[in-house]
């Protein structure tokens, strides 16, 4: 029989929330250990094309305890730059991180734990966090005729670079920072076309992802649980997208309405032959993990008091969006909601489990 390892803290997941959470838990004396399925540090990171900017500096893209250096090229950290940075982080602090480990399911026990099954074997936790992330999750629109679409299909999860796209009839579908910074890219391999919902919408150029942080803040702490779970809807001028902006690039046109086997056909009834299509059109969060928990609702999320799950309490969320902390998913933004949750979830774990339930919000 396998030896089961029991942790008063298990953490699922060892992207940037584990190492925010780690770092305030390293000081409270609780046992813990984090539970990465990844081969390497970085968790979404590394997953990242290859050209990818924060569109931050790297003095607004800090997780807690240490600063990320100043980069190579000035004020936007690339890809390479923060994958160096977390790797960095983890060593420094000496994080007990677990690799690879893959998750199956956490399940409820007899006792005041919570059973962790993965390939490795079995872990028991008097709490969960989850910090699993969206990247495994990659959202794509169910359009008509997606499935008889004989041309090439990606989401933005699985994008490295342009030149598979070289010389070809391309559709980048999504108005976010990715879909601008990846159309920046392809169009100066391809002929490329921009898709958005809606007319994009640019931050001045002199303007960078701290006012989106700062936006998003004051949203959420005005609005409660009224605030949008959506993102920010603003577009970073990073240096590539102000180059295509230069070039003419930047324009973009309203989506088609179905997809043929060779293309689509847009409002006015006009077809287009297309050869490849890049679903900019972001993720859901990953949390296939918990559902034998039976916790997550119809619409794939999982409701909280804070980040503490209401449904079961020795679960807590964290770095997954507005949802569950305000800025959550961005490097700062994480840290700051870790260091507010873990003290809470250490008072929680003194308390009597028959005391422990929390009251909806």
């Amino acid at each position: 029989m396998s030896v089961v390892e029991s942790f008063d803290v298990v953490i699922i997941g060892g992207g940037q929330a584990a190492l925010a959470a780690s770092y305030y838990l390293r000081r409270t004396g609780l046992s813990y250990v984090i539970l990465d399925n990844g081969t390497q540090a970085g968790g979404a990171w590394v997953h990242g094309w290859d050209s990818l900017h924060l569109f931050s500096p790297a003095s607004y893209s800090s997780l807690p305890g240490w600063p990320m250096p100043d980069t190579a090229e000035g004020s936007y950290p690339t890809r390479e730059e923060v994958l160096s940075y977390l790797r960095r982080y983890e060593e420094r602090y000496a994080l007990p991180i677990r690799r690879p480990v893959t998750v199956e399911r956490v399940e409820r026990t007899d006792d005041d734990h919570l059973k962790i099954h993965t390939q490795s074997g079995d872990f028991l936790g008097r709490a969960v966090i989850g910090a699993t992330g969206t990247w495994s999750s990659p959202f794509t629109p169910d359009y008509p005729g997606r499935d008889v679409f004989t041309g090439t299909q990606v989401h933005s999860s699985h994008y490295w670079d342009a030149t598979p796209f070289t010389g070809q009839r391309v559709l980048v579908v999504g108005g976010g920072n990715s879909g601008a910074q990846i159309l920046a890219e392809v169009s100066l391999q391809a002929n490329a076309t921009w898709v958005t919902q809606d007319d994009p919408a640019f931050l001045p150029d002199d303007v960078d992802g701290r006012v989106l942080f700062e936006r998003a803040t004051a949203r959420v702490l005005s609005q409660g649980d009224a605030a949008p779970i959506g993102g920010f809807g603003e577009i970073v001028m990073v240096p590539p997208v102000r180059a295509a902006r230069e070039r003419g690039a930047l324009h973009a046109v309203r989506p088609f309405v179905r997809m043929t086997p060779t293309g689509v056909v847009w409002p006015d009834g006009r077809e287009e032959a297309i050869d490849a299509i890049i679903w900019c059109t972001g993720f859901r969060p990953a949390l296939r993990a918990f559902a034998s928990l039976d916790v997550i609702e119809p619409d794939g999320l999982i409701r909280v008091n804070g980040q503490q799950a209401i449904k079961e309490p020795r679960l807590w969320l964290l770095g997954y969006g507005a949802w569950c902390g305000s800025a959550s998913a961005t490097l700062l933004g994480v840290g700051r909601v870790a260091r507010s949750m873990i003290p809470q979830l250490v008072d929680w774990l003194a308390v009597p489990a028959q005391d422990t339930r929390p009251s909806e919000p």
